[in-house]
């Protein structure tokens, strides 16, 4: 799904969520800014964090829409969370995924003062992007909490999709080694699952067996996987290398 392929009702969703938030700016201007945006939601190299992602977490925030105080900040924050993007290596290294959401709440800021928005809402959606940083938003937030369940709720797909998610993941870090790749894959699982509860709100909790039993499938997995390889490695005389820097986190749907 690229720029051309985005559903035709996903850049008005952008200017009412806008709009919605305050926004006084012309509606081509509008339009201007949410088509700046799907440019860089399609840019080369996104092969899960993508539009198709995109639609799928604006999808996931409507489902638990009831749960927000203002779901037009909470929407606008998903449309900004990955926009800035880069799966390099180092940038995948740097105790991070490919998503850099520091860089886009500052885009957020940018654009939404732009276009007339309350600096108070703009504020609000500068946190709420910034939260994600951590995935680990206060119960008592709601609008945080909905938008950081949004964004794991692919982890709470059925088994068939969530094996296309992991491809998809792959993929776009085709680059990594593998053994570094499941290594760090691996250390991100464990986190995951030692986590008291993966999703906050109260609609979100009906996603909270279906993702452990993924996490948990896909944790077997690596494990014997990587039981292969350093069985394979020992017979070859060769030890598999580690990844570079111990922190290193993996991609995964919060990325």
């Amino acid at each position: 799904m690229d720029v051309h392929e985005a559903p035709q009702w996903l850049l008005a969703a952008f200017v009412r969520s806008a709009v919605g938030a305050g926004a006084t700016a012309e509606r081509d201007d509008i339009r201007a800014v949410g088509e700046k945006l799907l440019d860089k939601w399609s840019s080369p190299g996104r092969r899960y964090h993508n539009l198709r992602h995109l639609v799928d977490v604006l999808a996931r925030v409507d489902e638990l829409a009831e749960e927000t105080h203002e779901p037009d900040l909470v929407r606008l924050a998903a449309w900004y969370h990955g926009a800035i993007f880069d799966a390099a290596e180092i940038a995948a290294y740097a105790n991070r995924g490919g998503e850099d959401e520091v860089a886009s709440a500052l885009l957020a800021r940018t654009d939404l003062l732009e276009l007339g928005v309350p600096e108070a809402r703009v504020g609000r959606v500068h946190a709420l992007v910034n939260a994600l940083v951590r995935h680990a938003p206060n119960p008592s937030d709601f609008d945080c909490a909905v938008l950081c369940d949004a964004d794991l709720a692919m982890l709470a797909v059925d088994p068939q999709r969530y094996k296309v998610y992991l491809h998809d993941i792959r993929a776009e870090y085709e680059h990594l080694p593998v053994e570094h790749y499941l290594r760090a894959r691996l250390r991100i699982l464990r986190k995951l699952l030692a986590r008291p509860s993966l999703f906050v709100s109260p609609l979100g909790a009906a996603w909270e067996e279906p993702a452990r039993q993924n996490l948990s499938a896909e944790l077997q997995r690596i494990e014997k996987e990587l039981s292969g390889l350093e069985a394979a490695s020992l017979a070859a005389g060769t030890p598999v290398p580690e990844p570079a820097g111990s922190a290193a986190k993996p991609p995964t749907a919060s990325d």
